[in-house]
């Protein structure tokens, strides 16, 4: 192969944009990359935007150019003390994973994209970061706030120095979007196309409003069949929250179970079956990590190994694999709409206030914090076309054109 220029750039929230000159050997390279995606209509890759993502891509196109724009280039070495600060004030404040997750990406970017000391690093640099993002990264305005967040969290908790005013910064424009919703027809026609395990976790999105990693990371004691509910723990914002168990859902969700129940007791038989606590459960209650009511409700296929313990355990299914089951049935289905796995938790809540439900109930169920976020579903409720009749429907324009 020729040597070529790749380009990777920011994506979604999470994601890295790589936009690969075309070649079989190049396409089989990026395909042993965990969590990958291939866009159709914009023809282009993703990868989790991971710790090692920059390093991994640069030694995975070897003999290629790798070019890293408004994304982060490999970082240097004198940097891995600093992240490792950032991850240990991040977890002594219990934030989420996804939170460790992007901040440490966004400094890894602000330490490769200025490429000075730290101790020089201050408000103009942050300043002239943040305006790089907007006009050469293209980035929405709510990541490049994201950005912003992750910087002051390393000035403030890993640096220990605070940062001022920040001026003459070139915001990226902000955009008030409606949610994309799937009317009840449509929702069925997706499920319709879709199988197995992706189609009951699906299923579950739009029955209990669930986010897609609130899903992902059910676990079996989190199930009520009794009172027809299950538990969101430590759901965004770090709450808990109930919501309802589609009664429809019960016996495909207790066959689904009987079969991992019979998958763990398999991993125990061959000295596995050991499962990832929060906190500090585990030191706590040593032998918890093998209970059948800790293990995750929708397991992955293989085994990983805890970087930190060495312990071989099972993961929950990886998100991207829902993902892209629901693209294709979208695609399957006829829908044109841009939907995603979260539209069906918009769908929730909209069909739930079309039903006749209060917002406040809507409120609750979703997990909002403010019900001002809930309200979207009320503008979606009242657009053009619900309520509205059009003038051309007096014009009798029902026949051919």
């Amino acid at each position: 192969m020729n040597p070529v220029t790749i380009r990777v750039e920011p994506g979604e929230p999470g994601r890295l944009i790589v936009r690969l000159p075309y070649a079989p050997e190049r396409v089989a390279r990026i395909k042993t990359v965990p969590g990958r995606l291939w866009h159709v209509p914009e023809k282009y890759w993703s990868v989790p935007d991971e710790e090692n993502a920059p390093a991994r891509l640069s030694a995975l196109f070897e003999g290629d150019r790798v070019e890293f724009a408004g994304a982060p280039a490999p970082p240097p070495q004198a940097a891995e003390p600093l992240l490792d600060k950032v991850r240990a004030a991040i977890r002594a404040r219990h934030f989420s994973p996804c939170t460790e997750e992007a901040y440490v990406g966004w400094t890894r970017r602000f330490l490769s994209w200025s490429k000075a000391p730290v101790e020089s690093l201050d408000e103009s640099a942050v300043s002239r970061f943040l305006t790089t993002l907007a006009q050469e990264g293209h980035v929405s305005a709510s990541t490049q706030n994201q950005a912003f967040n992750a910087l002051l969290f390393l000035f403030k908790h890993a640096l220990g120095r605070e940062i001022g005013l920040i001026d003459g910064v070139v915001r990226a424009k902000a955009s008030k979007r409606l949610p994309v919703v799937l009317s009840k027809d449509e929702v069925r026609r997706v499920l319709g196309v879709m199988h197995g395990t992706p189609r009951l976790m699906a299923a579950l999105l739009y029955g209990s409003g669930l986010r897609l990693l609130e899903c992902c990371r059910l676990r079996v004691k989190d199930l009520d069949f009794d009172q027809n509910q299950l538990v969101v723990r430590a759901g965004k914002g770090d709450k808990d929250r109930y919501t309802p168990l589609p009664s429809t859902l019960r016996e495909s969700l207790k066959t689904h179970l009987a079969s991992v129940e019979l998958q763990h007791w398999e991993d125990l038989k061959q000295g596995l079956g050991s499962v990832e606590l929060p906190d500090a459960l585990g030191r706590k209650y040593p032998n918890a990590d093998k209970e059948w009511g800790w293990q995750w409700a929708f397991p992955a296929t293989s085994h990983y190994e805890d970087r930190e313990t060495g312990v071989r355990r099972r993961h929950h299914l990886h998100e991207s694999v829902l993902q892209k089951a629901f693209k294709e049935a979208r695609v399957k289905a006829g829908i044109a709409k841009p939907a995603g796995c979260h539209t069906l938790r918009h769908s929730f809540a909209t069909h739930l206030m079309e039903g006749g439900y209060d917002i406040r109930t809507v409120q609750e169920l979703l997990g909002h914090s403010d019900v001002r976020t809930t309200m979207i579903y009320t503008h979606v409720l009242n657009r053009g076309g619900r309520g509205v009749l059009s003038p051309a429907d007096d014009l009798g324009l029902d026949g051919p054109i």
